[in-house]
């Protein structure tokens, strides 16, 4: 288990092009998709508040973390996921009720005024990234840099061989970023479509080379299945990467970072 330390708030603040904007009430067109940055590290009494949102079985799940840091990050990614989906549907965080697919991807339960509501987390070494749309399926994915998974045998084990290959052909010095863009683009896929890992990493085909678009090339199941998703990099801190998926096409990216409370 990884013993990073915990990501200064300093490096997170104003990201370009990340708006610090927080209205009261949010507001979601239907050709918007909004994304939030928000870090994971809380005082004591944050972390209690937090703690009260959750459910009963968000609570039981955090308690059977093993480490306390784990614990704690679990805690304030779900307690700021229930507040800022509170945000756009005028409600008060602890009356969100979610249900899970048979995959564990998590959506408004079905009973709820909710069901418009799209949206999805992504967390990595302290730092967390929320997608939220209005009755488009996405993902977002969002991982710390390192130098040292970035590795041949990695991408064979994980990526398609027309990505390796097309990783391979980079030079050495580019093969680090490629490697995480192809990655999160394809984390970001695969939580879009909701299927966990029964859908293989290598299963499918995404664009990786240094300032070519983020394109999904190549998808399992009918021809229009590729045209059906849209893939963007998200621009965050330096030492991270990230991607979004989102279903359809036309939609306008909305980058926010949240302040830490």
């Amino acid at each position: 288990m990884s013993r990073e330390p915990p990501v200064p708030l300093a490096t997170v603040r104003k990201p370009s092009p990340w708006e610090c904007t927080q209205p009261e009430r949010f507001t979601l067109a239907s050709d918007e998709v909004h994304l939030w940055l928000a870090t994971l590290e809380a005082s004591p009494a944050q972390l209690a508040a937090y703690e009260q949102l959750l459910s009963s079985d968000e609570r039981e799940r955090a308690a059977r973390f093993r480490f306390w840091r784990d614990r704690h990050r679990y805690v304030v990614g779900r307690g700021l996921l229930r507040v800022i989906l509170a945000r756009y549907l005028g409600i008060a965080p602890f009356e969100l009720r979610f249900a899970y697919n048979a995959y564990g991807k998590p959506e408004p339960a079905a009973e709820s005024s909710a069901r418009w509501l799209r949206f999805n987390l992504s967390h990595s070494h302290g730092l967390a990234l929320y997608a939220v749309a209005r009755g488009r399926e996405l993902g977002v994915d969002i991982e710390r840099v390192r130098p040292e998974m970035a590795t041949e045998a990695i991408a064979r084990h994980f990526f398609s061989p027309r990505e390796v290959r097309a990783l391979s052909a980079l030079p050495p010095s580019a093969q680090t970023d490629a490697f995480f863009r192809c990655w999160t683009r394809k984390e970001a896929y695969l939580k879009a479509r909701g299927e966990g890992l029964s859908l293989p990493l290598d299963s499918f085909e995404v664009s990786l080379a240094p300032g070519e678009p983020a394109v999904l090339l190549q998808a399992p199941g009918p021809p229009q299945e590729r045209d059906r998703w849209s893939l963007r990099d998200v621009a965050v801190p330096r030492g991270y990467a990230a991607a979004v998926a989102v279903e359809g096409h036309g939609w306008r990216l909305c980058c926010r970072h949240w302040p830490k409370k």
